[in-house]
């Protein structure tokens, strides 16, 4: 426990046969479910706070009934020590009802016990607008990180992360887990299709989303370029800096020469949405605005499906929604007592 968490008390801890399900409910998401590094991750989260939530009320997955469950979702809405304080959102609680819901049903089909969690309605996350930057907060965002003569390995690197995680729409876990050969570089004909003179280098990336499933994306030109120069000018003094060479094969590394991490993604956008002045910008909003942008511009929803890697249309098409600030403006420019 941190020193910060000190006056929260500590978690009961989970029993063991409770932990020993768990991890079963793990390992068959991983084998035979294809679910992702992240996927899991975050339903591990989940469970570890409801397997504490049980042990702190003398429960187990063996005595826990419907209601218990019940109370547990309550505690996580208004807020409890146990689960983590702070009231969580709809779709936070909709999240962790659905790792509990997954764990319950396996260890049903597995062991015998009852699935307490059967009858319990699975309440639908909010689907909220996601906030997309405009275009000008996405140039700004771009250039806090320099790219000049003076620019540092570490800049390179951040504003070839920034300016990639807006031209393909990745997530900022496909962009860290990129290797080299991930990015393929070719001559493009359509200058001489178009008549403009030389050809023109053109990019694809091979990205490996949730489930393990791949596509490739399109690389603009200013992403491309600023990989470019991250390639030639940064990644070299980085690579030299690992002691083991264990992540030779990462596209983007880290200052010691490792492969960069969620984390330290996450913190370039974060570090340079704080040089501009802009609230709460995460990687996911690059994906928010990219998809929005696309959308405005007069992209095909099934195609930007593609490029955002979903699963489903009705996962895209919350960006089809009309954005608040153009409800606004066109009211403005069309009401009559506007």
């Amino acid at each position: 426990m941190s020193a910060e968490d000190s006056s929260t008390p500590a978690p009961a801890e989970a029993s063991e046969e409770d932990q020993r399900r768990a991890r079963a409910w793990f390992r068959h998401l991983r084998t035979e479910r294809g679910r992702s590094r992240n996927t899991l991750d975050n339903y591990s989260r989940d469970i570890d706070r409801y397997l504490h939530w049980l042990a702190s009320r003398s429960l187990d997955m063996t005595s826990v009934s419907t209601g218990d469950v019940e109370d547990f979702i309550m505690d996580l809405r208004k807020g409890h020590p146990v689960t983590g304080g702070a009231p969580l959102a709809q779709s936070t609680v909709a999240r962790i009802l659905s790792a509990v819901r997954g764990l319950h049903r396996f260890t049903a089909a597995n062991s015998g016990l009852p699935d307490v969690v059967a009858d319990i309605p699975l309440a639908p996350g909010r689907r909220d607008l996601p906030k997309a930057l405009t275009v000008d907060q996405v140039v700004a965002l771009i250039e806090a990180c320099p790219d000049g003569p003076a620019a540092g390995p570490l800049q390179l690197r951040d504003r070839a992360v920034v300016e990639l995680l807006y031209s393909t729409g990745a997530r900022i876990s496909e962009i860290c887990d990129l290797d080299l050969d991930d990015l393929d570089v070719r001559t493009d004909v359509r200058n001489h299709v178009r008549g403009d003179g030389a050809d023109q280098l053109a990019a694809t990336l091979l990205v490996r989303g949730k489930g393990d499933k791949e596509r490739v994306l399109p690389v603009g030109d200013p992403a491309l370029q600023a990989v470019d120069a991250y390639l030639r000018r940064a990644r070299p003094d980085l690579a030299a800096r690992s002691r083991t060479g264990a992540d030779a094969s990462a596209l983007f590394l880290t200052a010691r020469g490792g492969r960069l991490t969620r984390q330290s993604g996450h913190k370039i956008i974060t570090t340079a949405a704080q040089r501009t002045g802009l609230p709460e910008v995460s990687p996911h909003s690059l994906r928010h605005s990219f998809a929005t942008h696309l959308l405005t511009g007069g992209a095909d929803v099934r195609v930007v499906q593609e490029l955002l890697g979903h699963s489903s249309v009705s996962t895209t098409q919350i960006y089809t929604k009309v954005s608040p600030d153009l409800l606004r403006e066109s009211w403005a420019e069309s009401h009559p007592r506007a």
